[in-house]
């Protein structure tokens, strides 16, 4: 009796223990989420500037959202406040407490969340957003793609002209590689700290910047392309 009694005085110290460790998380995650923040379109064509604060309301907690909001992002005329979810789910709500769009974090500081039948949106650190924003600026103009060895094999230009809700369009120069003509991206976009090309069959070609502020074709292979700014 002695033993089970023991047994069970562990297990009510582990419960514990775990539901310390949760609501600990869920205040980290609280304090955390108190600022401004911006909620986009994955490419950040429509943006919306979102105050988060820590002040209990109806259900949840306040925030504000910028007037120019509703008119970006229609579904926000809904949004009158925030609240957490279990242990890492943030949820911009309506005044009856059901969600808006729910979000989970998916990097440091960056969020995602998925509204059926319109696609994902993206809620992040409005200075790291706005950080972002003038990199993808860097980005538009011509580049050259080369091989490994430096033998250019295309040239292409990225523009900020919109392809489509998510995506922009990009432009192949004459005499292109066959390889590249073949693949004959007509999109582009900045996710993540990489340029996605697109072709118009679906399939995708992705460039991480290296150490030498050139962006290289990933997953990376024995003789790489290598898109270079001209």
């Amino acid at each position: 009796m002695r033993v089970l009694r023991v047994v069970a005085l562990l297990i009510a110290a582990c419960v514990a223990a775990i539901g310390a460790a949760r609501a600990q998380d869920a205040t980290t995650l609280k304090k955390e989420m108190v600022g401004q923040w911006e909620l986009s379109t994955t490419e950040r064509s429509k943006t919306c500037v979102v105050t988060i604060k820590g002040e209990p309301v109806a259900q949840g907690f306040k925030l504000e959202l910028e007037p120019a909001c509703k008119t970006a992002l229609p579904f926000t005329k809904d949004i009158v406040a925030w609240s957490l979810k279990g242990l890492d789910i943030v949820r911009l709500q309506d005044a009856a407490g059901e969600s808006v769009i729910d979000f989970t974090e998916v990097e440091a500081g960056i969020f995602e969340g998925l509204r059926q039948g319109e696609g994902v949106y993206i809620l992040q650190d409005l200075a790291a957003a706005r950080s972002m924003a003038k990199s993808m600026d860097q980005m538009i103009g011509d580049w050259a793609m080369v091989r490994s060895n430096g033998q250019p094999v295309c040239g292409l230009t990225l523009t900020n002209t919109e392809a489509d809700q998510d995506n922009f369009q990009v432009f192949l120069k004459p005499k292109c590689d066959a390889a590249i003509t073949q693949f004959n991206p007509t999109q582009w976009r900045l996710e993540r700290g990489q340029i996605i090309l697109m072709s118009k069959s679906g399939d995708v070609w992705q460039f991480e910047a290296d150490d030498n502020a050139q962006w290289r074709r990933v997953p990376d292979a024995a003789d790489p392309l290598i898109m270079l700014r001209q």
